[in-house]
């Protein structure tokens, strides 16, 4: 990634400067657009938190830490395949077809995914070794040859973006969990207010198999869906979320292990309210974070019928009532499992 130009005839301290100030401008309008929550009476002390989080970073450190670390991952053509791990998912297309019937697969992968792999490579014209269900280098080759043709990122990693191009990615829509709108005025577990596309406690789909024990969010990326889990196993609220178009959501148990109150995208041209960072990756980092808003006009970058597809470039987009329901749940320390 190419550094901006830098102006000349300033101080890095005066330029340090005016980036927190336009920092702290930008997060008087974030804080008119997420609003502000009211608990009932019933909330636990947990949820007083969400209002009013404890032990709030100072923008100062918020700018440090973006000047410091690596950029957050939202924004468009970021051009990255890799994950670990090859989840299962429903092995159909919406017209009937075969798909890789895994998030990604890779070198050493195997199974009737691959075997689609190789078929459509080789209809493609990149592949002309036995479609044996077995990703070798020969299968390897093949992909990274189709990626650089496509112009696609070249890994040798079918994820969802190499997938689609060879239309063998399944249907997203069918993996997606959806809930009923809440009536209005709905809480969760702790007494705050539901978003449209939330629900808690029995209304809310059932854990995703895997996703660990104990105090936790959950994140099911096929599923396109969030959960926040007591303790003692309750489901506290569950919600839609806008996840990422590539594969670089790494599955398993995680934590989460910074907080910006407002961060910018890796491009600066997005806002990101509440940006809470569980993933470093090679090139960014990924978290959970409220509905993006355009650097140039404040103006929100989707809306929530779009959530539950996958926009961003790494991290999961919420709905801002949800966004700020996790910022008081997921603390620094908290686990999140990713399936």
């Amino acid at each position: 990634m190419t550094p901006a130009p830098v102006e000349t005839g300033k101080s890095p301290d005066q330029r340090r400067r005016e980036v927190v100030l336009s920092l702290a401008t930008a997060g008087v309008l974030v804080a008119a657009v997420i609003g502000v929550i009211v608990t009932s009476d019933d909330g636990a002390d947990e949820a007083a938190a969400i209002a009013s989080p404890a032990e709030p970073v100072p923008i100062s450190e918020q700018i440090e830490f973006q000047l410091t670390g690596v950029p957050d991952l939202e924004g468009d053509e970021l051009g990255q395949n890799a994950a670990e791990g090859d989840d299962p998912v429903e092995p159909e297309r919406a017209d009937g077809g075969c798909t890789i019937g895994a998030l990604s697969v890779r070198l050493v992968s195997s199974g009737e995914g691959v075997e689609c792999l190789q078929n459509a490579l080789a209809a493609e014209g990149y592949y002309n070794g036995p479609a044996n269900g077995e990703f070798g280098q020969s299968t390897a080759d093949a992909v990274m040859a189709y990626q650089t043709a496509e112009d696609l990122y070249v890994d040798g990693i079918v994820g969802r973006e190499s997938a689609i191009e060879l239309n063998i990615w399944p249907d997203e829509e069918s993996l997606v969990v959806r809930t009923p709108p809440p009536a209005p005025g709905a809480t969760d577990l702790w007494g705050v207010k539901l978003s449209p596309v939330a629900s808690a406690g029995d209304d809310a789909p059932p854990l995703p198999d895997n996703s660990g024990s104990g105090r936790r969010v959950v994140y099911d990326r096929g599923g396109q869906r969030v959960w926040a889990v007591s303790a003692d196993e309750q489901i506290i609220r569950s919600w839609l979320v806008s996840g990422s178009k590539y594969s670089n959501e790494t599955p398993g148990t995680h934590e989460v292990y910074s907080r910006s109150e407002m961060s910018t995208a890796w491009n600066g041209k997005a806002w990101l309210p509440q940006m809470i960072r569980w993933l470093k990756t090679d090139i960014g980092a990924i978290g959970f974070h409220a509905i993006p808003l355009h650097v140039s006009d404040g103006s929100p970058y989707m809306t929530t019928d779009e959530l539950g597809t996958r926009l961003s470039g790494g991290c999961q987009r919420q709905h801002n009532l949800d966004a700020q329901f996790m910022w008081g749940f997921a603390t620094v320390g908290t686990k999140v499992v990713v399936t």
